[in-house]
């Protein structure tokens, strides 16, 4: 049997699809592929910026073991990621569950919530957040209105993380909107007969919702943990990274390599290590978790 041949009436040729895709190709080999493999290579140099890279193999790389700064930065930076994560995957969840009722009105609330993902930690945001934490700033006041002591947030590695966690899970809108939209793909004739056989909230919460919610779990769970091991603004601008580099994040370490200490080289040594711990990390949660998304 021949193939049937058809023809081209408006004289396409084949490589017009490869043409109109060219923009977005010529911008990922210049802006993304190129600066990629030229950060790995300049991680096997000493460079400061300025002079002709020194190719120095895996000195960098050997370099970090020893380095105090380094390692104080990696397990800053994950333990910042092991409180945030959990925590705004729980309240993205309970809020998207609350906002999931058919209520008047109900399309106003849901952009109130949404609206500090909008802001995020820009320069507002971030002098209103150093404010509130301040020596009898509006929280401090606060505690005394209810008779407890003023807390020294700034002056305390415990509290001054506690403060960027908060500001991060404050911004939970992006997450709850992912939630949201999967909660109202559910069949609500699932709940009814539910509801029917006597089951309560969190029975139906426990055995249709989080079974339901498995796969866009997993992607928050990614993403936010992506998000939370490159964390750098929040720490950089009101924190400093104090006290005691309890908020000095792998990202500012990077930052100071290269721009405070011109030592180029390094810094991007040690974004790669950060890239494959990153790797790692969400190779490992999507092994773990791939029988239970199926």
């Amino acid at each position: 049997m021949k193939a049937r041949r058809y023809n081209n009436p408006v004289g396409v040729s084949r490589f017009t699809g490869l043409l109109l895709i060219s923009p977005f190709i010529v911008g990922f080999l210049l802006f993304t592929l190129y600066p990629f493999i030229c950060s790995f290579a300049l991680g096997l140099t000493d460079y400061d910026g300025i002079h002709a890279p020194e190719f120095i193999g895996a000195d960098n790389f050997r370099k970090m073991s020893a380095d105090d700064r380094f390692i104080k930065a990696v397990k800053v930076t994950l333990k910042y990621a092991l409180i945030l994560v959990p925590l705004k995957l729980v309240v993205s969840l309970m809020t998207a569950l609350l906002l999931n009722a058919e209520i008047k009105g109900m399309g106003v609330y849901r952009t109130i919530f949404y609206i500090p993902s909008i802001l995020g930690a820009n320069l507002s945001v971030v002098i209103m957040w150093q404010y509130l934490f301040t020596a009898n700033g509006l929280v401090d006041q606060f505690l005394e209105m209810i008779g407890l002591s003023p807390v020294s947030w700034y002056g305390s590695p415990n509290n001054a993380l506690f403060i960027l966690v908060l500001l991060r899970l404050w911004e939970f809108g992006s997450t709850m909107l992912i939630f949201l939209t999967a909660l109202r793909d559910i069949p609500t004739e699932q709940y009814e007969a539910a509801r029917v056989d006597g089951c309560g909230f969190w029975r139906g919460f426990l055995h249709i919702t989080l079974p339901q919610l498995r796969g866009v779990m997993f992607i928050n769970l990614v993403l936010q943990t992506i998000s939370a091991l490159q964390e750098f603004n929040a720490p950089y601008m009101i924190t400093g990274g104090g006290p005691l580099r309890s908020t000095y994040t792998v990202g500012m370490l990077i930052y100071d390599e290269m721009f405070t200490y011109h030592n180029a080289g390094y810094a991007n040594a040690v974004s790669w290590v950060l890239f494959v711990m990153i790797a790692v990390v969400v190779g490992v949660m999507h092994l773990v978790s791939r029988g239970e998304r199926k």
